[in-house]
């Protein structure tokens, strides 16, 4: 059974298993735990028979318009479960009160989140590779 948690205070590094594969320079599980606490709103699915954590949705917002879906991963052996589609749908119910909520994703990914009632549009984006890990990370100035 999976249950899902907006509750990360709990969680430790040692629970973060497995996440970013296939990235080349991929954050690791202090990172991770970090980006997750830092956060605007998270949400966690954790197999219970497992006892892992085998997803998460992370959200930043400004608290009154407008969030941002940044990272929606699930561990690739919980993956065609519904698992995503559940974490994406807490979120939005969580981002309710937002004018608008926006995630940019890779083409082949787009149907998911179509299937979710998102709709179609055009971003602009930069990624600056040599930090895709979080090391080194300074924060906003």
């Amino acid at each position: 059974m999976i249950d899902y948690s907006k509750d990360v205070a709990a969680l430790t590094p040692d629970d973060l298993h497995g996440f970013f594969q296939g990235w080349p320079d991929p954050p690791d599980r202090r990172t991770h735990l970090a980006l997750l606490r830092g956060s605007a709103e998270a949400i966690v699915a954790y197999d219970e028979e497992s006892s892992r954590v085998v997803g998460f949705v992370t959200a930043i917002s400004d608290g009154v318009l407008s969030a941002y879906l940044p990272l929606l991963e699930v561990l690739p052996d919980f993956r065609g479960r519904g698992i995503g589609r559940e974490l994406v749908k807490r979120m939005l119910e969580r981002l309710e009160h937002c004018y608008m909520v926006d995630v940019v994703c890779d083409e082949g990914v787009l149907p998911f989140y179509e299937a979710l009632g998102l709709r179609a549009g055009h971003a602009a984006m930069h990624r600056n590779y040599a930090r895709q890990s979080g090391r080194n990370a300074g924060g906003a100035r």
